[in-house]
């Protein structure tokens, strides 16, 4: 093997899904697949536990399914990190509320990613949580369910409803040409809007406006900002 392969096998992550729903992991293997930047071990059905299975092959990642927030899937991220610390487990969930997320982080993830997420985006976003590039910022228990990491990351991109629906768009993987039809503009007025997300959000191009998109939660967020 060539060292430049071995550095290859070096940089590919180990990782197995915890998921009790086919449909989800069918979208994180075709997510995962694309970036080559992971290794998809094998998925285990949450619903049955089966910690040994998953750690009998020396997963660097496991991506744990909340079960629609199941306490099943609190004790599976417990048990997987008691058992083995050097194992990473983010979960995937559709909940961001400030009491769900405490559970889930007193049990051992080192991070929560929202199910809205894009597939084509999940590879990145794990990855960074991986680097600790990511920061999860919310409100402890007993703060307002509107208290949301994407919140935060408004205050930081000021920028209008349609510059907010443009960049979830790029987001999503869509061209100008099929944003343009999205909204029943201009593919001339989408790259006028798309020039202001770059400039204010200190990116160069689209695919760092997707990555800043996803890293700081503005996927999915509501439309309440300002109109055009």
């Amino acid at each position: 093997m060539t060292n430049q392969a071995v550095g290859a096998e070096r940089r590919t992550k180990r990782l197995v899904v915890v998921a009790d729903n086919s449909l989800i992991v069918e979208a994180i293997a075709i997510g995962l697949r694309k970036s080559g930047e992971f290794n998809l071990l094998g998925h285990v059905n949450g619903r049955t536990g089966q910690i040994a299975k998953i750690l009998e092959v020396k997963p660097d990642v496991v991506l744990v399914d909340d079960m629609e927030r199941s306490t099943g899937a609190v004790e599976l991220v417990r048990q997987i990190t008691s058992k083995d610390d050097r194992v990473a487990v983010i979960v995937l969930t559709m909940s961001m509320e400030p009491d769900w997320l405490d559970e889930i982080f007193a049990a051992g993830a080192v991070g929560a990613i929202s199910k809205a997420t894009h597939p084509t985006a999940l590879a990145t976003i794990v990855r960074e949580t991986l680097n600790g590039h990511i920061v999860h910022v919310y409100k402890s228990s007993g703060a307002s369910s509107r208290s949301i990491p994407g919140a935060v990351a408004v205050s930081h991109a000021p920028l209008t409803a349609r510059e907010l629906e443009v960049l979830q768009l790029v987001a999503a993987g869509s061209t100008n040409g099929e944003i343009a039809r999205k909204l029943w503009v201009t593919e001339q007025t989408v790259k006028f809007h798309l020039s202001n997300v770059y400039r204010k959000l200190e990116v160069g191009n689209r695919t760092e406006a997707s990555r800043y998109a996803h890293v700081n939660g503005l996927v999915g967020l509501p439309q309440s900002l300002p109109a055009t």
